[in-house]
């Protein structure tokens, strides 16, 4: 009886333990998420294109930056390789997870977020650098995060203090998990878009 009991639990049991990691494997998926937005088709054809939107779904918690059309058009206008391009873009995903609620409530008025380009790209971070005590915000893979006041946030590429660009709206977000905002215009690093 206990051994019929027992089949009978794993014949039941089983397919759904095989079903569940299925479902947490792909907790989201960006260029599904980006879809939904028109005015986003460039940023996301481009995250396609140069492979960062597999990157991008593999990692959480994580923020994407997204800028408009307008803004991708005067990027891709430049005529940087899709490898370039590529690094540009990682500096627009933090590998952090900033709601527009988080991002009105930072601890000490800013905050210097770590990049997909940090993570994945050509970069002079290593442990090493830290560990010597070489400044972290003035290397390239970090982007500077400024709660300006009055509701305004800003942020500056490589820490350097500069704003090159604000937030505008929240996409979409999924608590802890994925964040799609809005930035004003492109992040730029003499780093990045170097060829």
């Amino acid at each position: 009886m206990a051994e019929k009991m027992g089949h009978v639990i794993i014949s039941y049991i089983l397919p759904l333990l095989i079903l569940l990691p299925a479902g947490e494997t792909h907790a989201h998926d960006v260029t599904r998420l980006l879809a939904k937005h028109p005015s986003f088709s460039s940023f996301n054809h481009y995250l396609t294109r140069t492979h960062l939107a597999d990157e991008i779904n593999r990692r959480t918690p994580i923020t994407v930056c997204a800028v408009d059309n307008a803004a991708m058009y005067a990027l891709t206008s430049k005529g940087y390789t899709v490898s370039t391009l590529r690094k540009i873009l990682s500096l627009h995903v933090l590998l952090e997870y900033f709601g527009a609620k988080e991002l009105h409530q930072l601890q000490g008025a800013s905050a210097l977020a770590p990049t997909l380009l940090l993570a994945t790209g050509p970069s002079p971070v290593t442990t090493e650098f830290v560990n010597i005590g070489v400044e972290v915000g003035s290397v390239t893979g970090f982007v500077n995060i400024t709660d300006l006041k009055g509701g305004k946030v800003g942020f500056g590429s490589e820490g350097g203090g500069l704003i090159d660009s604000s937030f505008v709206t929240s996409l979409e977000e999924v608590t802890n998990n994925i964040s799609i905002i809005q930035i004003s215009g492109i992040l730029l690093s003499d780093a990045a878009s170097a060829p």
